[in-house]
């Protein structure tokens, strides 16, 4: 790829004027532009970001070892989801043993959703300065302690430990898994990648009751804490040995830079084509085009790789800490940089609406037991456990529409607006989950409510609800990402951070809520107020890119990596 620069001043200030954050060339149409493409894609799909010289970008790791790298990272952010969402069958057991309510209980959850969101923000810059590697492992030790402690609870008081050291320990999940896959996957793999991690949150939480129900029937409560303990042992000799870290430096600015130069060949074209249109395209760019597309990624990469940096080794690959890729900013400077984006409205929108699903997702968790094992269905542990097995449905359902209608979709409209991506392209995918989530409250609530058969408040309510909240989650993460790439770590944290935020009050709110209006109508509340959050999505159709371009100098100067430095 070219990006030597060769317009002048005023040219390139023309240009840049054109730039909107988050709209960029996705496809080359014409298939004119000296650029590196995805030569397995029938559209000309342009890598975004493109692949830099160095031997050790992990984008240019093998599409086997991606996925294998990849399978680590979704096993992890497996056994972290069902570390936070496996007890809810146990909650009757531990009312009756441990001499607590439900409302307790309910407390402790939201201990668990206040640390999830406070370890985004402690641990994101962490990794950045110290490596994601080391923040992966130092998690799932965590992960060990909190469940150690958990098995040993008398009293409600471990309960509390074991869901402030997990809560913590899963915080990644949120944010960290989010960048790591940005850091080996193409702009136009991620919603496929991030659905599927999305998928792994959802399926975590939905089998971990499922699993949990069994062993508490059969066995007891402890041995809920053993399996994960035994379990996240052995993902930790794994993690040692077969992990690699994906931090890796690059170019702030060359997202910006390839859209400046992408324009100004495109507009270089045209004046060609304007002032000969009898001719054909200059032998000389339309040969690089044609090499590129026709020999792909690997052929490039080989011309390009800069021989004079070493490829490393399997022990440097296996280091503890990151130190030559990492962030050179200070710890506290990367710490407090994410609340600087607080008037960037996709990212609050993104935060506003995945927050949501985190309602809904304590909802079934703090609720369930509460809802099935009484009247009028007075089912036993493990069959309260095995109800999650519908949201579990609906998720699978939910990531399949978010990973490959949302990309297919975006795509397309690509296509149609002559192979530039708007962010706001993803949101149209919005409109069946908006339905669908609120359809599905009303029978996971009213049904109880009214003695219906089971299977509406299971089999429908829960499976719509698994579906509206697998889809949404990786299309509000896709949105943010590909609105403000520049800052995405920050974008991110501060996005995870309101979700759980929302998700800790609505914990806390859930059960006192429940005792003042009845199940009838806190349903209906929140039927509405879903309505209202998740089809907020048609405010951003109509004027997102207004106001991306409003955030735009903001946006340029927050991503900065040096804006904000107190310790220079």
């Amino acid at each position: 790829m070219s990006l030597k620069g060769k317009n002048t001043e005023s040219g390139n200030d023309s240009i840049a004027d054109e730039i909107v954050p988050g709209t960029i060339h996705l496809l080359d149409l014409q298939g004119i532009l000296d650029v590196q493409k995805d030569p397995y894609s029938k559209h000309n799909i342009i890598l975004i970001p493109q692949p830099s010289s160095n031997p050790n970008d992990p984008l240019r790791w093998s599409l086997a070892k991606k996925k294998c790298q990849f399978a680590f990272l979704w096993l992890w952010a497996f056994l972290m989801a069902v570390t936070v969402a496996w007890y809810g069958p146990a909650f009757t057991p531990w009312v009756e043993q441990l001499g607590v309510t439900y409302g307790d209980l309910s407390n402790t959850t939201a201990v668990c959703f206040l640390f999830l969101g406070l370890g985004c923000l402690f641990l994101q810059p962490t990794a950045l300065k110290l490596g994601r590697r080391f923040v992966y492992l130092l998690c799932t030790v965590l992960a060990i302690v909190g469940n150690i402690c958990g098995s040993q609870a008398k009293s409600i008081a471990l309960l509390y430990v074991f869901n402030l050291i997990c809560g913590f320990s899963a915080a990644p999940v949120d944010s960290l898994v989010e960048i790591s896959t940005t850091d080996v996957f193409f702009q136009h793999e991620r919603a496929r990648y991030l659905s599927f991690f999305i998928f792994a949150l959802y399926a975590g939480s939905d089998l971990g009751p499922v699993a949990a129900g069994y062993i508490i029937d059969n066995m007891s409560w402890k041995w809920g804490f053993y399996f994960q303990i035994i379990f996240f042992v052995i993902l930790l000799v794994a993690q040692v040995f077969f992990m690699e870290d994906t931090t890796f430096s690059r170019s702030e600015d060359n997202g910006q830079k390839l859209e400046e130069e992408i324009l100004h060949q495109i507009k270089s074209h045209a004046t060609i084509m304007s002032s000969s249109p009898n001719e054909e395209v200059p032998s000389g760019l339309d040969g690089k085009v044609n090499a590129t597309v026709s020999e792909g990624i690997i052929a490039a990469d080989n011309i390009s790789l800069d021989s004079s940096i070493p490829k490393r080794t399997y022990w440097q690959r296996m280091r503890l800490f990151e130190r030559e890729y990492n962030d050179p900013r200070s710890w506290l400077t990367i710490w407090y940089r994410p609340f600087f984006l607080i008037s960037f409205p996709a990212i609050i929108w993104g935060g506003l609406v995945y927050g949501s699903q985190m309602m809904w997702l304590s909802l079934i968790h703090t609720t369930s037991s509460e809802l099935y094992s009484g009247a009028p269905y007075h089912m036993s542990t493990d069959e309260v456990g095995l109800t999650n097995l519908s949201a579990f449905v609906g998720s699978v359902f939910g990531v399949l529409y978010g990973a490959t209608f949302v990309d297919w979709l975006t795509i397309r409209l690509s296509e149609r607006n002559n192979g530039i991506l708007e962010p706001e392209f993803r949101l149209w995918s919005m409109v069946i989950p908006t339905i669908l989530n609120a359809a599905g409250l009303l029978a996971y609530g009213l049904g109880p409510s009214y003695g219906a058969h089971w299977f509406v408040s299971v089999g429908i309510g829960l499976c719509l609800m698994g579906f509206a909240m697998g889809a949404t989650g990786g299309i509000c993460l896709t949105y943010v990402v590909d609105s403000y790439p520049k800052v995405a770590s920050e974008g991110l944290v501060l996005m995870l951070f309101l979700r759980n935020m929302i998700g800790m009050g609505f914990t806390f709110a859930i059960q006192p809520w429940l005792a003042r209006d009845g199940v009838k109508l806190t349903t209906w509340l929140m039927f509405m107020l879903s309505l209202v959050i998740n089809g907020s999505f048609v405010l951003l159709i109509k004027w997102g890119k207004d106001c991306r371009r409003w955030t735009k100098e903001r946006y340029y100067k927050y991503s900065d990596p040096m804006f904000g430095e107190l310790f220079k």
